[in-house]
């Protein structure tokens, strides 16, 4: 069977994307790995499929899928890729998306100009709905790891997180520390892991070590929680600007019951087909 694929990147974060509307889709997470590989495979972050939605009011669904094979709840930067991907297949001529995810529904919005702005939600911060381990929810939390603490913010965007503060966002323990952050006892399902650093209160610089995929050069669910950690601190502004290794995005958070807004670009590489 040849399956026609779309290669995109969000800032450097980057995807295969599948339309699994018109095309029949069957993939193991053997064969999403073997896809996955940059050296034997398409190579990406995440693998994206489009698929109908269960419900009337929603236009498509939206699967996410790492490099390792397992399937996750949420991607910012795959999102607006999604937007730009059901235009220019001709799924939808809507400049106003909803889109069904396994966390919740999501609404994705594409300007004249092209950007996307993506309704995230409301973050979640109730320890047990992160989910994460702990006996009361707080705005930051001690985190023991080889015997040293570390204080983190642990928030979930439809994915879980965990927001550590740096000095020096180029030389943050990114990979070693992050790696480990990533698979604590107290983060059962995992996390995603962003070290971010303060420039002013209308700007941060953000690196994230992303569940199943290592670090990435963006990650746009890493922003939205990087934003909210800050704000739930008193230390940024509700519109900021977060400065990614690919790039930069626009978050807004009011804070309270409001959603989390995220504005960014979406680029297609290229297009092709793969026997499977």
């Amino acid at each position: 069977m040849l399956l026609k694929f779309t290669k995109m990147h969000g800032l450097g974060n980057d995807f295969m994307v599948i339309d699994g509307v018109t095309q029949n889709v069957r993939l193991s997470p053997e064969k999403i790995r073997e896809l996955g590989d940059r050296h034997f495979g398409i190579g990406f972050d995440q693998l994206l499929l489009v698929v109908p939605p269960d419900y009337a009011d929603i236009d498509f669904r939206y699967r996410i899928f790492n490099a390792d094979g397992s399937e996750v709840e949420q991607c910012g930067n795959g999102a607006r890729c999604f937007a730009h991907f059901v235009r220019d297949r001709k799924l939808t001529t809507s400049r106003r998306i909803k889109v069904q995810t396994a966390k919740g529904n999501i609404e994705l919005r594409v300007a004249q100009d092209g950007e996307v702005t993506v309704n995230m939600g409301q973050p979640e911060r109730e320890p047990y709905d992160i989910p994460f381990k702990a006996d009361r929810q707080s705005i930051t939390y001690m985190l023991e790891v080889e015997g040293r603490e570390h204080e983190i913010s642990a928030i979930s965007m439809g994915n879980p997180h965990a927001v550590v503060l740096v000095d020096d966002c180029k030389h943050a323990p990114v990979e070693s520390l992050g790696r480990k952050i990533q698979r604590h006892i107290r983060f059962p399902e995992h996390c995603n892991v962003g070290f971010m650093e303060i420039i002013n209160p209308g700007e941060v610089n953000l690196r994230v070590y992303e569940r199943g995929v290592g670090e990435t050069l963006a990650c746009g669910s890493g922003a939205c929680a990087a934003v909210v950690a800050g704000r739930l601190q008193g230390l940024l502004e509700p519109t900021v600007t977060v400065n990614l290794p690919g790039g930069s995005l626009s978050i807004t958070w009011k804070g309270d019951d409001q959603p989390v807004l995220m504005t960014g670009s979406a680029t297609r590489v290229y297009e092709g087909y793969i026997r499977i």
